[in-house]
C-alpha cells in the first residue's frame, strides 16, 4: 500500500520536478525563465494523479470467479484471514 501512495506523490510531482530541472537548465545555459506557472503544474499532477487511479481500477485483477470468505474464529481463539475461494469450494 505505501508503494501505491508513493507511486501517486511520485506523479503528482513529477511536472513540478521536470519543470524545475528544465528552469535550472535553461538559466545555466543563458536563457531566463518567466515566472513558474504554478497552475499548469498542479493541473498536470493532478491529471496525472487520476489517469493512475482509473488506469489502476480498469486492470486491477478481479476476483469474478471467486468468493470472499471472510475471517472467522477459530478454536481456540485463533483467527482465520479472510481469503479468496474457488466458487462451490467454501473454503
Amino acid at each position: 500500500m505505501v508503494r501505491v501512495i508513493l507511486l501517486r506523490l511520485w506523479l503528482a510531482a513529477l511536472p513540478f520536478g521536470v519543470w524545475f530541472l528544465w528552469r535550472a537548465w535553461s538559466r545555466h545555459t543563458g536563457r531566463e525563465m518567466g515566472s513558474t506557472p504554478w497552475g499548469w503544474l498542479a493541473g498536470l499532477g493532478g491529471a496525472l494523479l487520476a489517469g493512475s487511479l482509473i488506469l489502476g481500477v480498469l486492470f486491477r485483477p478481479g476476483h469474478g470467479d471467486e468468493v470472499y470468505v471472510p475471517a472467522e474464529e477459530q478454536a481456540g481463539g485463533s483467527l482465520a484471514s479472510g481469503h479468496y475461494a474457488p466458487k462451490g469450494g467454501g473454503g
